[in-house]
């Protein structure tokens, strides 16, 4: 991975100096006679996300000026740096004095570095960042090469990343660590007993599999992370219309997430015997397309009836976090890109998660906001299980109606979780729509720096 940290970078490094609306006019002060009036003719008065190069005598860039919001604001941007590396000619910087949070703010300009570039040339920005003193840089570097990995899995399109691509990142990943990898294809699955995820993918060409893999001392506490792997989804016969088509590559956004929460955690070295499971699949139409009122026997022997073709990522993880539950871990994972009543009721940048765990979902809530992941808890509502019955079978994946959406999913895959000793389920959008300052637009790490940084302080 491109490296954007650099101890000792020559030219010395160019000093960015954090100014607010409040702090400007002290900053100013302090500046050469000639940076000062070069300021002001600019009109740099600290606002939020202004950034001016200030030119030395001889014509280099002596200081940059950036402007974050007050520490009165209504909203601060953690992340407002993040948005320095597309605004920075080549050379190395350091900060000159600290933003809002200096540990998030160097985070924020390594993530602010990625560009998407497998497809056409697209140069990567030519900066570097001198760590910040008494920042864990290790972690940072370690985060960033995370969201790399999950920004650059859901952004490739789904004719390169269909089940077997997602297997193929999966176990090279596993690889690197020395994991144990083993993969369940086609048939197989319903041999095996994985009769939900064998339906949803059988109607493409391309075979569903469930991908496995172990890290770790047996003897450790077992964290199991299970993530949706849709490669596609067209909706099946409930097919979707064209524009709740067009970002369907990110659907397995909740696979490669885990997959950047697994990187975090092996590469950390942390105290757990880790867990991947990944159903991956694509949700495709044909003759043989699973249908509405269809009934499937499950792995843990519930019958399931298909209310809709189109909420097929609760079917494929409910085999997978039957199996994860099988063997009682200490904490059980789920990430998967499940529901727009989510979006609706959250937005694209705030995922609910569910939990019945009360000290989990403190822990959670605290990561979150110390990691700006942000996450947000709904409810696991019991009056809200009923809607989930069936006249003929055991549950049904979509209760008829609008109504929480996004609670009645959690509730169904509450149903084969038994004996994990606490579960944590989110319901993630693996997506920025518009470019904000760190985040680019396209393929998104949600939930991951949180949930590894609560692993870290349990398991660390």
């Amino acid at each position: 991975m491109h490296s954007v940290f650099e101890t000792a970078p020559a030219p010395p490094a160019v000093p960015i100096t954090f100014a607010t609306k409040a702090t400007w006019d002290a900053i100013c002060a302090d500046l050469p006679a000639h940076a000062r009036r070069f300021a002001v003719a600019n009109g740099f008065v600290g606002k939020p996300g202004a950034c001016l190069t200030l030119p030395a005598a001889d014509g280099k860039i002596a200081q940059v000026l950036f402007g974050l919001e007050d520490a009165t604001a209504k909203f601060r941007d953690l992340f407002r740096p993040g948005a320095l590396p597309g605004l920075l000619p080549p050379s190395g910087y350091r900060f000159a004095n600290a933003p809002h949070d200096i540990r998030l703010a160097a985070l924020a300009f390594a993530l602010g570095c990625y560009r998407f570039g497998r497809y056409r040339k697209n140069d990567l920005p030519d900066v570097k960042l001198v760590p910040p003193d008494g920042v864990d840089i290790a972690d940072i570097a370690r985060m960033a090469e995370a969201a790399t990995l999950a920004r650059d899995l859901i952004n490739t399109p789904s004719n390169d990343m269909g089940p077997e691509e997602l297997a193929q990142a999966a176990e090279q990943l596993a690889k690197r660590f020395g994991a144990n990898f083993s993969c369940i294809v086609g048939d197989d699955l319903t041999r095996q007993n994985f009769p939900l995820i064998h339906a949803v993918g059988m109607a493409s060409t391309r075979a569903p599999r469930l991908i496995d893999f172990t890290w770790g001392d047996p003897a450790h506490p077992k964290v199991t992370l299970v993530g949706k792997g849709v490669c596609f989804d067209t909706g099946g016969l409930d097919l979707k219309p064209s524009s709740g088509m067009l970002i369907m590559k990110k659907d397995m956004g909740g696979a490669a997430n885990v997959l950047a929460l697994a990187l975090m955690v092996m590469d950390a070295r942390l105290k757990v015997r880790l867990r991947v499971l990944i159903p991956a699949v694509e949700n495709a139409v044909a003759g043989n397309a699973f249908r509405p009122l269809d009934i499937f026997k499950s792995r843990k022997g519930i019958t399931v009836e298909i209310g809709n073709t189109d909420a097929e990522g609760r079917l494929v993880l409910a085999d997978a976090l039957a199996l994860a539950d099988e063997e009682k871990p200490d904490l059980l994972v789920d990430l998967g890109t499940l529901t727009g009543a989510a979006r609706v009721a959250l937005g694209p940048d705030l995922p609910p998660f569910y939990t019945n765990d009360e000290t989990l979902a403190l822990d959670v809530a605290s990561c979150a906001k110390g990691e700006n992941d942000p996450l947000w808890r709904l409810p696991l509502w019991p009056p809200y299980d009923s809607w989930l019955d069936s006249k003929v079978a055991t549950i049904n994946n979509a209760p008829s109606g609008g109504f929480a959406g996004s609670i009645t999913c959690a509730l169904f895959l509450q149903r084969f979780v038994e004996h994990a000793k606490s579960w944590l389920h989110v319901d993630i959008y693996g997506w920025t729509p518009s470019a904000k300052p760190g985040r680019p637009e396209g393929g998104e790490c949600q939930a991951a720096r949180a949930i590894y940084k609560l692993l870290g302080q349990r398991y660390g």
